[in-house]
């Protein structure tokens, strides 16, 4: 990893009325008292980190946060999606009361997309909602899963199948924080930019097969333009549809695939990203194969996956009816209507439209593009 220039905080913001809030993306911004002045008046707060970030940037957090809280707790969860559970959750909680915590007490989520998401659920549900703040830690955090709200745990039969809409008061994206992360995870990360070209901006798509290799090495420049259009992108969908009642499913391109294979693995041992990533081929070969794009997209759109470190073959979930277990898990997706796949497709280059597709040529893009 590079040693990362000191550049302007640059923001971008969510538009959603009385729940708007700011993206602060720059460096040195976790210690710098200034960064969490703008917050909510308490007279405590909850760090919510797992045992890999914690000992990392929890104590720098807290030193940060001395001069506007009384008191600051900290609670250390297990690290890993197979610890996105009621039990982990419940460990918030137990902090939460065991500290006699009251319904003006300010979360911070510093983590990645698995701490983000759950102390996100849990700001929601205490006391029927008390402020959070998403500190992202990871690409795939920053870039993704600490913007617009979705906060969820997973069920063993369905991923992000338990949660709320819940916006934070700010999000803090510190590119120092992306100097300690392994490179898997950065591949992981870089499948939610990858992400955003094809259904989008094509220009990015431009952008990042020709920034690829900087962005793989860790240079500080290019992870901050990644952050930020992708905030961007992400900042104009959430603004146009919170709740994810038709514009913002385009996000979700490559998760319908990628989400099967985080369920029939068994969560944690392909991740996120690496899911999306090769759920990302398939959705394309599907678009493809519908006649919305041409092969040469799909073949484009591999080539830079590949490049990123991340898999563009699915796994296999079922020896004997790979296919069919795959659809088995995609019909319990969010999307899914009345048992009915929501794929998101490129449709044309650079946009995205959700729709169904016959099981049958689901069932041959399966086959096609699994080891």
């Amino acid at each position: 990893m590079h040693s990362t220039p000191t550049m302007a905080t640059q923001t971008v913001s969510i538009s959603l009325g009385e729940r708007s809030y700011p993206i602060a993306i720059g460096t040195q911004l976790l210690d710098n008292p200034a960064t969490w002045a703008d917050l909510p008046r308490a007279a405590a707060a909850l760090i919510v980190t797992n045992t890999t970030v914690g000992p990392l940037y929890a104590q720098r957090l807290q030193t940060a946060l001395h001069s506007h809280y009384a008191s600051i707790h900290t609670v250390v969860l297990p690290d890993g999606e197979a610890y996105k559970t009621w039990e982990t959750l419940n460990l918030i909680f137990d902090a939460l009361l065991g500290h006699g915590c009251d319904r003006k007490t300010v979360l911070f989520a510093l983590g990645g997309g698995v701490v983000g998401d759950m102390t996100g659920f849990a700001a929601a549900s205490y006391m029927r909602g008390v402020p959070f703040v998403q500190v992202p830690t990871t690409l795939l955090a920053q870039v993704d899963s600490s913007v617009g709200g979705k906060t969820a745990i997973n069920h063993p039969l369905g991923k992000n199948m338990v949660g709320a809409f819940y916006q934070p008061c700010k999000v803090v994206c510190d590119l120092d924080t992306l100097a300690t992360l392994p490179p898997r995870e950065l591949s992981a990360g870089l499948a939610e930019v990858i992400k955003y070209g094809p259904i989008a901006d094509m220009s990015l798509l431009d952008w990042l097969e020709a920034n690829m290799d900087a962005l793989r090495a860790g240079d500080p420049l290019a992870l901050a333009h990644a952050v930020k259009r992708s905030c961007e992108i992400k900042a104009y969908v959430v603004g146009q549809d919170e709740r994810e009642a038709g514009l913002r499913a385009i996000l979700n391109f490559g998760h319908t695939f990628g989400h099967a294979i985080e369920a029939g693995m068994g969560y944690g041992a392909w991740l996120h990203g690496e899911g999306v990533g090769s759920g990302m081929v398939m959705a394309a070969h599907l678009s493809q194969r519908l006649g919305l794009i041409d092969m040469a997209l799909v073949d484009r759109l591999t080539r830079l996956i590949a490049r990123a470190g991340l898999p563009t073959r699915g796994a296999v979930l079922d020896a004997t009816d790979n296919a069919g277990r795959y659809l088995q898990l995609m019909r319990v997706d969010k999307k899914a209507e009345a048992g009915e796949i929501k794929f998101v497709l490129i449709d044309p280059p650079g946009s995205a439209a959700v729709r169904g597709a016959p099981d049958a040529l689901v069932r041959s893009v399966v086959d096609a593009c699994c080891l």
